[in-house]
């Protein structure tokens, strides 16, 4: 439950286009319940400090939470952003995946073959490890971007400025949210950002490019002039205003021209130019297009905000360019990429995690695949709407079906008289006759006794209510991993110092995984199509992507005074955040003696360990 609400302050703007003004099939039934919710206010929860990397005097953070949430934490303490730049779901019908690697095992002598090669989850949908999923409906998206919106501005400061990431699947709507919002007065730019790879279509012009909204605060935002190279065939001897100059690199000349509105000087990730900075995410954004926005629109030591983070190219970025920074994603994958880039490039940053009541497995996605294996009982259920998650067959009533809160959309994890309002009045009557009873979960409620109170003074339906903390549910999702390992002191130079090293290793989430794709790959094989089964040694190093020891303290807050990770495609160590060209060799070693160990397998899950 929400310690408290902090308002969503201010108002949008008066006198604006507002969506609910149009006739139109996006007007969705509850369309009330945002103006409920802004009037509440934006949900404020306890804030856990997870680990502190460096000094961090700047107060940078990573925050692994939800927008709304996350921006209640930042007004509750005063803090105003200068830039925002997110680049939310596009409401694009697809699916995001995260590509598994197995690691070399530090103990056979030459690398098997099997750690070279990929587990490609995009092939095979039925056991994909998700990010996230981008499917949503368009009403129900609109509305959750209305309150991130309104949320993001509250924490903006008097000059700062925004800039919202999209393509053609959503953007012309949420143009007019952000004009509702922030004032059709303070839109900039419609930017537009054209890449230039490959993609064909039959039947239109191929969709090779995305738009970005630049909108500010206020009247007295900021705004550098950015240049960009226009390269030329030969040295033309321009005036000394725009001064021709080599590029060694490209070995040609160029002159700085003033950007315009449509970009397409700068490459996605992935192509020959930017591919060295690929961190492996899915929807990761090149650095280049970053540097251009921080630059135009903030000046060093300025906060810079992203509360879609993804894969931390904004904080990133902020960092190089001597900016604050404040990450922020609902995704574990989002925060263990973002936190080891900012090692790598030496950023200092406190880790937060709200306590929202939900103990997310990965990530929203995957939590919910996850609750409908662990509610005993539950199946899909053709005949119900899609507001049901499934039912419970039950001997003496029948069909019971069953609703769950979709983790993603912040709206339904608070229960509340307006919500249940809605179950009674919206959902309810639309089930198919012969329905005597309704299970619902809740993560977050007002008050049980509340609601339960206002379930017996509604007298509209007779069937039965049944009210479930999910919670309870979700306990039993997180499974630790085991290890075994041993620590000892070691002389091997005049400072001495720790070695732990590892021994045998269990995920059985990974091995799960594996399962599942040699099942998968055996049953589509064919003569011409052979499949190869991806084994695991009896150990299990080849599972392990990273390792940190703390040695400053036994519990609480985590301390990596010693960390290796080990990268996904050439399995070289990245020790303390410094590139080798090393293999690891199964240990971690440290100056002082180890409390804690740490260690994250190749999905992502992370166990502690006494040392």
């Amino acid at each position: 439950m929400p310690i408290k609400y902090i308002p969503f302050i201010p108002e949008p703007i008066e006198g604006q286009a507002v969506l609910a003004n149009f006739n139109r099939i996006l007007k969705y039934k509850g369309a009330d319940d945002t103006k409920m919710v802004l009037q509440r206010g934006m949900p404020y929860y306890e804030v856990e400090k997870q680990e502190t990397v460096g000094e961090n005097a700047d107060g940078n953070l990573v925050i692994r939470g939800e927008c709304v949430s996350a921006c209640a934490y930042l007004k509750d303490r005063g803090i105003q952003v200068d830039l925002v730049y997110i680049d939310p779901p596009f409401a694009s019908g697809a699916d995001y995946a995260k590509k598994i690697y197995l690691r070399r095992n530090p103990k056979v002598a030459e690398v098997i073959a099997k750690a070279e090669e990929e587990l490609d989850i995009e092939e095979f949908k039925k056991f994909e490890d998700k990010m996230y999923g981008d499917v949503w409906d368009k009403e129900k998206y609109l509305n959750w971007m209305y309150k991130n919106l309104m949320a993001i501005k509250s924490v903006m400061s008097e000059t700062a400025s925004i800039y919202v990431h999209l393509d053609w699947h959503i953007g012309h709507y949420v143009k007019i949210l952000m004009d509702e919002v922030f004032g059709e007065d303070y839109f900039r730019n419609e930017i537009i950002w054209g890449y230039r790879t490959g993609g064909t279509s039959k039947s239109c012009f191929a969709k090779k490019h995305d738009t970005i909204f630049f909108y500010s605060r206020s009247d007295k935002y900021l705004f550098n002039i950015q240049y960009y190279k226009s390269y030329q065939e030969k040295k033309y001897n321009f005036n000394e205003k725009y001064p021709e100059l080599w590029d060694e690199e490209k070995q040609k000349w160029y002159h700085n021209s003033i950007c315009r509105d449509v970009w397409e000087d700068i490459n996605v990730i992935g192509t020959e130019a930017d591919g060295s900075e690929s961190v492996d995410y899915a929807t990761q954004k090149p650095e280049a297009l970053l540097e251009r926005i921080v630059k135009a629109s903030s000046n060093e030591k300025m906060i810079i905000a992203d509360f879609f983070g993804g894969s931390g190219v904004t904080a990133a970025v902020a960092s190089k360019l001597q900016r604050r920074f404040i990450h922020c994603d609902i995704g574990l994958n989002s925060i263990q990429t973002t936190r080891d880039r900012l090692v790598t490039d030496g950023a200092a940053f406190d880790v937060l995690e709200i306590k929202d009541g939900v103990s997310l497995y990965r990530n929203p996605v995957q939590t919910m695949e996850r609750i409908k294996c662990l509610i005993p009982g539950l199946r899909n259920e053709d005949s119900l709407d899609s507001f049901w998650v499934g039912a419970i067959s039950d001997s003496r009533l029948g069909t019971v079906p069953v609703y769950v809160p979709k983790l993603i959309d912040d709206t339904t994890k608070l229960l509340d008289t307006v919500f249940m309002n809605r179950i009674i009045h919206q959902e309810i009557p639309d089930l198919p006759a012969g329905v005597r009873k309704v299970i619902v979960y809740y993560v977050d409620t007002t008050s049980v006794e509340e609601i339960e109170k206002f379930i017996e003074d509604d007298d509209s339906t007779m069937i039965e209510i049944e009210l479930r903390d999910l919670k309870t549910v979700l306990d039993d999702v997180v499974v630790g991993d085991h290890a075994e390992f041993n620590a000892e002191e070691t002389h091997e130079d005049l400072l001495g110092g720790w070695k732990v090293t590892i021994d045998r290793f269990v995920s059985d989430r990974v091995l799960g995984k594996i399962m599942e794709f040699n099942n998968e790959g055996r049953r589509t094989a064919t003569e011409k199509k052979p499949f190869t089964e991806i084994t695991v040694s009896e150990d299990g190093l080849e599972t392990i992507e990273y390792l940190s020891l703390d040695c400053t303290a036994a519990d609480g807050e985590w301390h990596s005074d010693a960390e290796i990770k080990i990268d996904g495609k050439t399995s070289f160590v990245i020790r303390n955040g410094q590139k080798t060209r090393e293999y690891w060799d199964g240990s971690i070693t440290s100056e002082k003696k180890p409390l804690r160990l740490k260690i994250r397998n190749i999905c992502g899950d992370e166990t502690i360990w006494e040392v």
